[in-house]
């Protein structure tokens, strides 16, 4: 009886190694970590209309320093981005002119708001469609929106 001292296994069919049952732990323990040590935020939020009730809880971050309240601008073009989409670019861009010519002091950030809406309306109607909502609000940033995110 003779036996090798060359013992050579060949890898079992679909097994990889060390490296792939430490990454399957992975995604199946860092969920329940990331959930466990509190990095998800709870909100309880009252629908009645009384805000003072409503409470937010955070895992990290000095809760008694007062919340950063957004910039106009950022407000605006958040809700024109969900008039787009729920609407259509027209809709948004009639509505950029109307809080433009309401609130003067949002004249310096029509231009940047326009050409977001324009590059929000290309990925939702493509560039033919997209530039078929183009007009002169704000000269024609719209339009160079479009233009730029379709060169892209």
């Amino acid at each position: 009886m003779t036996h090798s001292a060359n013992h050579t296994q060949k890898p079992r069919r679909g097994h990889r190694g060390p490296g792939r049952r430490i990454g399957r732990t992975l995604a199946l323990v860092l969920p329940v970590v990331l959930v466990l040590s509190g990095t998800l935020a709870v909100t309880r939020v009252d629908w009645t209309g009384s805000s003072s009730d409503s409470v937010l809880t955070a895992s990290a971050g000095d809760l008694s320093a007062p919340a950063r309240s957004r910039a106009p601008q950022d407000v605006l073009r958040d809700r024109l981005l969900l008039e787009l989409q729920e609407k259509n670019p027209g809709v948004a861009l009639t509505h950029l002119q109307e809080e433009v010519d309401r609130h003067p002091s949002l004249a310096k950030h029509c231009a940047s708001l326009a050409r977001a809406l324009g590059r929000a309306a290309v990925r939702a109607y493509g560039p033919s469609r997209a530039q078929s909502y183009a007009r002169p609000v704000c000269d024609t940033s719209f339009a160079a929106g479009v233009a730029a995110h379709h060169n892209d």
